[in-house]
């Protein structure tokens, strides 16, 4: 498994010693948000913090996908604000477009992003118009960045499981550019199936994962084992997937270096009886 972390679980290091870190304990992958004091896509001298991390990425052997779920990166005072959905739409397309850039030249192959919630006084129909004619945008300059989309269905925005993802793929002609972002602790949370069933289902599609321990109906990123999930399961059924699976626990950064200790150690023993269980461990539940 290509274990990584999210870097919004580090917020108080800079990316540099971020990365170091994680490198140390084993990771071999970066799941890097961009945000304030990480890549910020609005700073002066940008270009040449993206060479430096580039460079600094190759020597820790480390590969990167870029995310895009800071939470008040465009907006001081409204968490996730704008949106896809929202007045000001343009500013996250910009965002976004500028975030595809940055991955293209990390050699990061993967672009994360999520819907929005739908706001007050725009009808369910309306909104589905305009993510649509956004993400058709967004497909267009991932082609030509270079990159690949990974959207994550959210709980509580407009796309919110696996079945708003394929409604959006489908408006959009089933483009390849779009790929998924699964959220493996959301499957948990939102799905009306267990855990490796709803893997199963995003393989066709997946091209980014994060991982965490969640419940049934709370939306709530806990350390592995403080939830519900069974995660042999749920890692088995992954299969062959090569991309990123990123532990997001961005709430946990005043331990930022003792939770990802924690959390790789815990991945690698569920990941062990997987081998020890062989292909059965895909069947249970979760």
């Amino acid at each position: 498994m290509n274990w990584s972390y999210c870097t919004n679980g580090f917020p108080g290091h800079r990316l540099p010693e971020a990365l170091t870190v994680l490198a140390d304990l084993g990771y071999t992958g970066a799941a890097i948000t961009l945000d304030h004091g990480h890549l910020d896509p609005y700073a002066p001298g940008l270009a040449g913090e993206v060479r430096a991390t580039g460079k600094l990425l190759g020597e820790l052997g480390m590969n990167a996908v870029v995310e895009t779920g800071g939470r008040y990166t465009l907006d001081p005072l409204r968490k996730h604000h704008p949106t896809l959905l929202s007045d000001g739409a343009e500013r996250r397309i910009d965002y976004l477009v500028r975030s595809m850039r940055i991955a293209a030249d990390l050699g990061a192959p993967v672009v994360h992003l999520w819907s929005g919630a739908l706001p007050a006084g725009v009808t369910p129909e309306e909104g589905w118009d305009r993510l649509a004619r956004g993400c058709a945008r967004l497909v267009e300059e991932a082609g030509r960045a270079g990159v690949v989309l990974g959207f994550e269905p959210e709980p509580g925005m407009l796309v919110a499981d696996l079945a708003g993802y394929e409604r959006l793929r489908g408006m959009l002609g089933g483009p390849a550019a779009l790929g998924l972002t699964l959220d493996i602790g959301h499957c948990r949370c939102v799905e009306p199936y267990d855990v490796p069933e709803c893997v199963r289902r995003a393989l066709p599609y997946l091209v980014h994962v994060q991982i965490e321990d969640m419940r049934r109906g709370v939306h709530e990123h806990l350390e592995f084992g403080e939830g519900e999930i069974d995660f042999p399961p749920a890692l088995a059924a992954l299969g062959g997937f090569r991309g990123q699976v990123a532990v997001e626990l961005a709430r946990h950064g005043h331990a930022a270096p003792d939770v990802a200790r924690r959390s790789i150690d815990f991945l690698r023993r569920a990941y062990e009886r997987v081998d020890r269980a062989g292909p059965e461990a895909g069947e249970g539940g979760s």
